[in-house]
């Protein structure tokens, strides 16, 4: 019989380690054989067939559906890694495979890094074109420090549910960790197409949006903690104009991290601009390091070498989870 979970750490060690490096490789997979972009698929029909009544009961009937099938990716993929009879490598290149779809970390670098190429070149309608690929907001107005605060709010605060989430939920239910991270990977996907208050997604994305806030609640607020031993890291090492002040990333981060909208996501966008001393603001909605100076394309930079470095401590403090 095949087993229905790896129930080895040394094996989730190794698929978390290859995952990671087929993320910094290749980045993303293609959209055909892509994990998020089935799922995605799936949310995309039933947003297709809303009904007029019991739209918030048709919301958690596709939320739970849309997990389901997640969760039952994964443990396909555990199922494969039960049959023996296949080469131990290419197991582990397949689960690793699917668990690097759960996150994004070069991909997160990239995008703040295409911004700050147009920026540098002093084309800020390109900029404003290349940000509207990664925001919700109208970029076509905004100036130069708009766009580099949109751009590094949105990296930091995919940081969380980009990186660190679906890395701790691997880590932390063990042989389930796949599972675990997928059903993330799912609630996260169907918060980012319907978790929105207006008329339309109101009463259908409830249930994806109050969950999606459940599950980053503790990882939100852990990566402040990430975030300014990123910060220190990047103060020993870097050596531009700016130093950044991991002090400053950690107080701001419990200072401004409720001060947005979502309970979850000013928790590591405070904690950057705390580590960078700017202010990073959403008109009509937020200001976070409010007595702080806007940003320029050089805090871009550094708030990627943070993410990059939160990441790599997010990856070794899994490694330690799933071996303790």
């Amino acid at each position: 019989m095949i087993p229905p979970v790896q129930a080895d750490p040394s094996e989730l060690v190794i698929v978390l380690l290859l995952a990671y490096a087929l993320d910094m490789v290749f980045c993303e997979p293609p959209a055909a054989i892509h994990p998020v972009v089935w799922m995605g698929r799936l949310i995309s029909f039933f947003k297709k067939h809303v009904p007029k009544t019991h739209r918030k009961l048709y919301g958690i009937f596709m939320g739970l559906t849309t997990i389901l099938f997640g969760s039952l990716i994964a443990y396909l993929v555990m199922l494969f890694m039960g049959i023996e009879n296949i080469p131990s490598p290419l197991r582990y290149l397949v689960a690793a495979y699917f668990l690097k779809a759960t996150f994004a970390i070069r991909c997160l670098y990239g995008a703040a890094d295409e911004v700050r190429k147009e920026l540098d070149a002093g084309k800020l309608d390109g900029a404003r074109q290349k940000l509207s690929m990664y925001v919700s907001r109208d970029t076509s107005k905004l100036d130069e420090s708009h766009i580099s605060s949109a751009i590094i709010e949105t990296t930091s605060e995919n940081y969380v549910d980009g990186i660190l989430s679906p890395l701790l939920f691997y880590a932390c239910f063990g042989p389930f960790g796949l599972i675990a991270a997928y059903v993330f990977k799912a609630t996260s996907t169907l918060d980012s197409m319907v978790g929105y208050t207006d008329e339309r997604h109101r009463d259908m994305g409830w249930f994806s949006a109050k969950l999606d806030d459940v599950l980053n609640w503790v990882p939100a607020r852990l990566s402040v903690l990430f975030i300014s031993a990123a910060t220190l890291t990047v103060r020993l090492f870097y050596h531009g104009i700016k130093v950044p002040d991991y002090k400053s990333a950690f107080k701001s981060g419990l200072a401004d991290g409720l001060k947005t909208p979502s309970p979850n996501s000013g928790f590591p966008m405070a904690s950057v601009a705390g580590a960078l001393r700017i202010k990073l603001e959403k008109p009509n909605t937020y200001v976070l390091g409010k007595g702080f100076i806007y940003p320029v394309s050089e805090d871009i930079k550094l708030t990627s070498w943070i993410t990059l470095i939160a990441a790599f401590f997010a990856i070794i403090v899994s490694l330690f989870t799933i071996l303790t």
